[in-house]
């Protein structure tokens, strides 16, 4: 019996400083963070922002690779399943990680069991705009046009369960009014819908939306913040302006495959914690429109992603969502 209980605690030992070796010695090789969208937008921009930090920071080529698909499911699905070592990350956002839960019933992966989260990143104000020709200066506008015109009004997205889509959902239960979604794959044709006047208003993200609003065929009308965001500060938020506690702001981190060991997690939120103090950091991105956040440590985001999946799925139940298969 004392053979047995020194060779399991050699056993565990040999484990437990095998595991503190590979975290010292993290990474030895090539690092892939994984955009689960096509190139391109926000999941792009945060990969290539994280890859460059971490590349120099920890003296090892980090690349990125995109695997676009539907809701970042696909992406999502093909990290779950790789070899839980930290040489496979990926970016996520508030619907791989919270909404994709309420909006499909038989979702091909847990994001609670199924991925580590390493480091919040940033929250990404998105921004109310209608066609420049519309007689739309104001919610209350968009609310009397909706109720004039047979039908109500089209809003567009970038698919179903994305983030404009829930705020559109929101803005249409809030209002009281007719506005019917129309899903695009992707955000670049939906928003040029909009400019072009095929569909009558969308929210976006501030980086596809601005240089539209800047060339005079979009509208800026309110952000889905509570607080101004820097890049415009003369668009107020929503919740000022008509549509009560409106706060829509979706969010990206970080994440890694379930059991990669605790020490590959906590080096690489060391090196990221300072990630959004860096003035050039924040400087890119809120050139882009987006809020640099300081990283709660990877314990409490657990706490935070529950929390979330929680609060978008009460979201989802008011906009009258059901569940796809």
């Amino acid at each position: 019996m004392r053979l047995l209980t020194r060779m399991g605690i050699s056993a565990i030992l040999a484990i437990v400083l095998h595991q503190g070796a590979q975290a010292q010695d993290y990474p030895n090789r090539t690092v892939t963070i994984v955009a689960p969208s096509a190139p391109g937008g926000l999941y792009s921009l945060f990969a290539r922002l994280l890859a460059n930090r971490l590349e120099q920071r920890l003296g090892k080529s980090f690349i990125v690779e995109n695997r676009p698909g539907a809701s970042s499911i696909p992406g999502a699905v093909s990290v779950a399943r790789s070899t839980p070592d930290g040489y496979t990350l990926m970016v996520a956002t508030s619907s791989t990680m919270a909404v994709n839960v309420s909006l499909h019933k038989t979702l091909p992966y847990d994001p609670m069991t199924d991925f580590t989260p390493v480091a919040l990143i940033a929250r990404v104000p998105e921004v109310l705009v209608v066609n420049a020709a519309l007689p739309v200066h104001s919610v209350a506008d968009i609310a009397k046009l909706a109720r004039a015109t047979p039908g109500g009004l089209t809003f567009g997205s970038a698919g179903p369960g994305t983030s404009q889509h829930l705020s559109g959902e929101m803005l249409k239960n809030a209002l009281g009014i007719e506005l019917t979604h129309v899903p695009y794959k992707g955000m670049s044709p939906a928003i040029n819908d909009v400019a072009g006047g095929h569909i009558a208003l969308m929210f976006s993200p501030l980086q596809s939306a601005l240089p539209l609003i800047q060339a005079g065929k979009l509208r800026a009308i309110g952000v889905t913040t509570a607080q101004r965001v820097e890049i415009v500060p003369d668009v107020p938020p929503l919740a000022e302006i008509g549509v009560k506690d409106f706060d829509a702001a979706s969010w990206f981190m970080l994440v890694a495959p379930a059991k990669t060991p605790m020490r590959i997690v906590d080096k690489l939120y060391g090196e990221l914690g300072a990630f959004t103090s860096d003035a050039v950091i924040r400087q890119e991105l809120s050139r882009q429109g987006v809020i640099p956040v300081t990283s709660p440590p990877p314990d409490e985001l657990k706490r935070f992603v529950r929390s979330e999946i929680a609060r978008w799925s009460e979201i989802v139940r008011q906009a009258g969502l059901s569940p796809a298969e």
